[in-house]
């Protein structure tokens, strides 16, 4: 009878690891299998970036629209590493495509795509995704319903790359089929002690839905050619701690 049970727990859990596979899930073989997002990589499954899936953004206006792409931006990076190639597909296009330098993405590795409707902006994406000699595909949008989502995402599942969309004031966020949605919004930058000008890059992460992991919010910065959490100062935890004692 044990045995009987362990088998069909073993049955169970392999299950578990098809759909999650699947879905676009993959167990780290090791620390490099992981995209550097640090404690916002730990709220997917197994810990590591869904690569194989579409990742939905939810911006509310310009600065998210700018901060959302300095965040793929960085994204970008690490998915174009080896010299692969990305499509970034859009109406009007949001990005400045020198800003992309920032977050070490040569320009020679995203291709511009133009059309002058949205739904010609799903029916590129949706084709692109197919093609396994990409390594992510950015589309910017305003509104997206399930099924177009699907859609996506179906696709996405045949090749091996990654489906970013970017809505910019959406009308109705509702609910898609993408593996995650998140909201990037910008936060002041911090000086390093005794330098001029401006800091690095800083964001408020948040996954609003992550399918099969744990949505959270987090601060993050772009500093040395990597994601870097931003820890609380030490006056932010004496201020922290003094609302406790109070």
């Amino acid at each position: 009878m044990a045995t009987m049970k362990e088998s069909k727990q073993e049955k169970v859990n392999r299950l578990k690891q098809d759909m999650l596979r699947w879905q676009g899930f993959v167990r780290p073989e090791s620390h490099a299998a992981r995209i550097g997002l640090g404690p916002v990589e730990d709220a997917f499954p197994n810990a590591v970036f869904p690569p194989y899936g579409v990742h939905e953004f939810i911006s509310g206006g310009r600065e998210e629209d700018a901060a959302t792409s300095g965040f793929m931006g960085g994204l970008l990076s690490r998915l174009t590493e080896g010299n692969k190639t990305c499509l970034w597909i859009s109406t009007s296009r949001i990005l400045f495509p020198p800003a992309m330098g920032a977050f070490g993405v040569r320009p020679d590795r995203i291709i511009f795509v133009d059309v002058q409707r949205e739904r010609d902006v799903l029916w590129a994406m949706e084709e692109s995704l197919k093609c396994n000699g990409l390594a992510a595909v950015v589309a910017e949008l305003q509104d997206m319903d399930f099924i177009q989502s699907r859609r996506l995402q179906l696709a996405v599942e045949k090749s091996s790359g990654t489906g970013l969309v970017l809505r910019s004031n959406p009308r109705n966020i509702g609910s898609t089929a993408c593996t995650a949605r998140w909201r990037i919004r910008p936060l002041p930058s911090a000086l390093e002690e005794g330098m001029p000008g401006v800091g690095p890059p800083r964001w408020q992460v948040e996954l609003l839905k992550v399918r099969n992991g744990n949505p959270g919010c987090w601060k993050m910065e772009w500093s040395r050619g990597c994601f870097v959490p931003v820890m609380p100062s030490i006056r932010q935890n004496k201020a922290l701690q003094l609302q406790k004692i109070s």
